[in-house]
């Protein structure tokens, strides 16, 4: 009997550093049956992290190159793998799941998927999220954190927005994925962020939506102003999204919500404080936080464990009794500095090697 594709897709997925973890019922491989055809898993299979041209990766798995190449061409068109420059040319490579081809479905996602995540979500987030380092970091708007304390251009979301060269916006997927089970929220869905190095990058493509610096900053702000908290991927140089999430919809954040993970997201550099003499217990800054992190007796008080410095409750207060520090030191945890330190970092802590995947 032939091995299943989707299991072996499901098994190498699970291999990458980010993980696909398997489930007693099989949800991962129903999951991936949906997005792959058995052809498209096999092939899928095959491909490496570093990407690779049409005529390599025929030499390498066999095949004819032309109907190699046009089968890359269609699963990239529909986010199931990556596209890349190579040596040689434009290069395909392998995807993990999250932070991957789950998200590159926004415009493809349906009911039956959005069922199917959420199926497997309940079974296996847990494992996934529970794995250091984490797949995003909390990052605050530079308004909110006190004058004067030193800010790291990674650190903050109005910095990474400068630095970058294109910007675009697209529809959050977690919240069209709750809103397909029946379970919408009412934060806007407007307000994913995408970011490139090469200017004009966004001018042509059909999902994202192309924004001038601007109006990224505009975009942000009013994230922000709909207390939606800034997270970037795990890292300090290379940033390429900024999401804009919320504890009721987005897979990261549930993570804390509904699964009990403290650490299901890496919190900020920073931890809110709270200027007595200011404040007027009105608990504006209670209904602001998601994270359970403030309560009022006769001021606002701050749980430090709790709190992840997005500075959504600064913005929320009338009072500006409420601003950001810095933490300790011993209380920062630093990022990896690219991609592929966190790639390796996340490898080691989960006892796998790179080597294979590369």
């Amino acid at each position: 009997m032939p091995p299943d594709p989707y299991k072996l897709l499901a098994e190498r997925l699970d291999a990458l550093p980010n993980g696909f973890p398997p489930t007693a019922d099989g949800a991962e491989l129903r999951l991936l049956a949906k997005l792959f055809t058995p052809e498209e898993a096999l092939l899928a299979c095959q491909l490496r992290l570093t990407p690779e041209t049409p005529t390599q990766i025929a030499a390498r798995v066999g095949g004819d190159p032309q109907q190699v190449r046009k089968q890359l061409k269609e699963m990239a068109r529909h986010g199931l793998i990556g596209l890349d420059r190579a040596e040689g040319g434009l290069g395909y490579k392998l995807l993990p799941f999250v932070v991957g081809i789950y998200e590159m479905q926004v415009d493809r996602i349906d009911t039956e998927l959005a069922r199917l995540y959420e199926d497997y979500f309940k079974q296996s987030y847990d494992r996934a999220l529970a794995v250091q380092p984490q797949f995003q970091r909390v990052i605050p708007v530079n308004e909110t954190v006190k004058a004067g304390i030193e800010i790291h251009p990674y650190e903050s979301a109005t910095e990474i927005v400068h630095n970058a060269k294109a910007w675009g916006v697209v529809d959050c997927i977690c919240r069209k994925q709750k809103a397909l089970i029946g379970e919408p929220c009412s934060h806007p869905l407007d307000v994913c962020m995408v970011l490139s190095s090469t200017a004009g990058a966004f001018d042509s493509n059909t999902t994202v939506r192309a924004l001038t610096q601007q109006g990224a900053l505009a975009t942000l702000r009013r994230a922000a102003e709909a207390g939606l908290v800034h997270s970037v991927s795990n890292n300090q140089r290379g940033t390429w999204y900024i999401c804009n999430c919320c504890t009721c919809s987005c897979g990261i954040l549930r993570g804390i919500a509904e699964l009990g993970l403290a650490n299901a997201v890496a919190r900020s550099a920073f931890v809110n404080q709270v200027n007595e003499e200011l404040c007027t217990a009105c608990g504006d800054c209670v209904d602001a936080c998601q994270f359970g992190a403030m309560t009022v007796t006769t001021a606002a008080q701050v749980n430090e464990y709790k709190c992840v410095g997005c500075g959504v409750c600064v913005i929320a207060c009338p009072q500006e009794a409420l601003e950001l520090v810095r933490r300790s030191t011993d209380q920062i945890q630093l990022p990896p500095e690219t991609s592929d330190d966190w790639l390796e970092a996340r490898a080691a802590a989960r006892g796998i090697s790179m080597r294979p995947i590369q």
